[in-house]
């Protein structure tokens, strides 16, 4: 499989364009940047997942061997992917930082997260068009808190 990756945080344009209001599961607070893994998808667009300090589901990739790992669940959050075909939605002026024990677990780990984040979004859209659907219990479980319905406009949904 092939995909790029680098680190990012999402713009102001961003935030201004997916108000909290509107999009309450976008995980984004006032004066914290929302730091993402951002993978340039075989689509038009990138996937951008962000770095959580405490994720209570199994829809992540948790680190094991890190610092902060030894006392919270920390990892890359699935269910709060964002989609961008916008260019602008990404800050290109800050660096994105990361907890270099992060940064270290999560590049060793790069091809299967790549390919959980890709079958986390593929089988959200297989169920939501009706070509593979999951019981209903498990589509909730997995989706119910999900930003995925925010971005039809870029799934094609």
């Amino acid at each position: 499989m092939e995909y790029d990756s680098v680190l990012s945080l999402l713009s102001s344009k961003f935030i201004q364009d997916y108000p909290l209001s509107t999009y309450p599961e976008l995980m984004y607070k006032l004066g914290r940047p929302y730091t993402c893994l951002l993978i340039e998808s075989h689509a038009d667009y990138f996937i951008c997942v962000p770095f959580r300090s405490y994720i209570s589901h199994k829809n992540a990739f948790l680190f094991t061997d890190t610092i902060r790992s030894k006392q919270t669940r920390s990892g890359l959050d699935y269910s709060k992917i964002v989609l961008i075909k916008d260019t602008a939605y990404l800050d290109t002026d800050s660096a994105a930082i990361v907890d270099q024990d992060e940064y270290t677990e999560m590049i060793k780990n790069l091809p299967d997260i790549v390919k959980k984040v890709n079958d986390y979004v593929n089988t959200y859209t297989d169920h939501v068009k009706g070509t593979v659907l999951l019981h209903p219990k498990a589509f909730l479980r997995k989706y119910q808190y999900s930003t995925l319905p925010y971005f039809h406009d870029i799934l094609r949904i």
